[in-house]
């Protein structure tokens, strides 16, 4: 089975480093691509957005461990991102960086010792904490299908709920794989078109079969520089609240450069 397994994610690595080898069959649905063109432009207005950081104070939840302190958040739109929280317990850091020729990513703990992201944990989205860079990336990139599910109720909200994935035409196991794994689910508020959630798996090291889902939800929405940003962003792990970011500084557009997301 472990065998199974180390092969299985070999082929999930050719087919994301070499995507042209097995080409999607499926295609977007006009309304989910119009909802997610609507919710960009809301998000980015007449600005053109290249990066970001966010800066304010953060909670951390982690079983009986309840701490705070600040973090910092940043990010590409071509796909990189980095966390860097201080806490009372140390500073905890991850970094992910899709915009390399092959996927990589990164964390550490107060000890500051580096451990690798799996590479099935690498396929949804680095800035989560960022809806409008995961909405971009997936509209500029041919090799994301989005479909409409419906007009739902979620989390008190009237949303819109558009899945985006990553389609592969073979082998046929592994297609179906990779399509789980890199599928996230957004939930656009029904009127403004304003992500309020976005909702992916993300799985145990060595095993990318079994499923642990978090929730990302954003609020207080203000305007930066034309474009509307999220201040208040949850994360939850298995609809527990592990992180609480409340941002008091944004800045967009500062020149960050890709020797901001390399290895930890």
């Amino acid at each position: 089975m472990r065998s199974a397994r180390l092969i299985l994610s070999f082929g999930l690595c050719v087919l994301l480093v070499i995507p042209s080898a097995a080409q999607q069959t499926a295609s977007s649905s006009i309304q989910a691509s119009q909802l997610l063109q609507q919710s960009l432009a809301a998000l980015q207005g007449n600005t053109s957005l290249t990066d970001v950081t966010l800066s304010g104070t953060a909670r951390r939840i982690a079983g009986s461990d309840d701490e705070f302190g600040t973090g910092i958040f940043k990010a590409l739109a071509v796909g990189a991102a980095r966390m860097d929280l201080t806490l009372s317990s140390g500073q905890r850091s991850e970094v992910e960086n899709l915009s390399a020729a092959s996927p990589t990513g990164s964390w550490s703990g107060p000890d500051r010792v580096a451990h690798p992201i799996a590479f099935h944990n690498l396929l949804t989205e680095p800035s989560w904490f960022f809806p409008a860079f995961a909405i971009a990336r997936r509209l500029s990139n041919s090799g994301y299908v989005a479909t409409y599910v419906g007009h739902e109720t979620h989390e008190g909200h009237v949303v819109e709920h558009v899945a985006v994935f990553q389609p592969y035409s073979k082998p046929a196991k592994t297609a179906e794989i990779l399509q789980h794994l890199s599928q996230i689910d957004l939930y656009l508020d029904s009127t403004s078109f304003l992500p309020l959630s976005i909702a992916f798996n993300i799985h145990p090291d060595d095993n990318e079969l079994v499923d642990f889902p978090v929730e990302i939800n954003f609020s207080d929405y203000r305007t930066v520089n034309g474009a509307q940003v999220p201040h208040h962003v949850q994360k939850f792990l298995n609809n527990s609240l592990i992180l609480d970011f409340q941002a008091d500084s944004v800045a967009l557009n500062s020149g960050l450069t890709a020797s901001t997301f390399g290895a930890l």
